[in-house]
């Protein structure tokens, strides 16, 4: 099964990629992973401290996750599966995508502000070439019906 990988983060623009990805899902019989990045400088302290710290970001990105997979299964019909990993952003997306044969898409959301399209788009687009899968960039302000048009 092809599947679409999505990032999930703090950025207003997740909740587009997220919907857009559930959506294609839906409509190809397809599947979705969300993958969430815990990043190293969050544990830079004592061991036990650091693995505190760890297990709360675990916790929240869990509890993000649900709400996003609660709408995917009652609206699209679509069950994601949740990836955490531990590191840089770009490095940990590029690594999921070749250690996952199944990614058939990257699904990012654009920031819609005028400071660029986001740190991700940024810096994925520019290691596009290094990918053997095609990037989507869903702009941050489109409408759920102009999604659904789309999709």
């Amino acid at each position: 099964m092809r599947k679409f990988l999505v990032v999930l983060d703090d950025s207003r623009e997740c909740l587009n990629a997220m919907r857009f990805a559930a959506m294609r899902a839906a409509n190809t019989g397809g599947g979705v992973e969300i993958l969430a990045v815990i990043p190293p400088e969050e544990f830079n302290h004592w061991i036990g401290v650091g693995d505190i710290m760890r297990e709360e970001a675990r916790e929240r990105i869990e509890a993000h996750f649900e709400v996003f997979a609660k709408w995917m299964r009652d609206k699209q019909g679509v069950n994601p599966e949740l990836v955490i990993r531990e590191g840089e952003a770009v490095a940990e997306i590029m690594a999921q995508v070749k250690d996952d044969p199944e990614i058939g898409v990257l699904v990012l959301g654009a920031a819609a502000d005028k400071k660029g399209p986001g740190p991700l788009v940024t810096q994925l687009t520019r290691n596009a070439g290094g990918l053997p899968i095609p990037i989507t960039i869903v702009p941050g302000d489109l409408s759920k019906e102009r999604l659904e048009a789309i999709t």
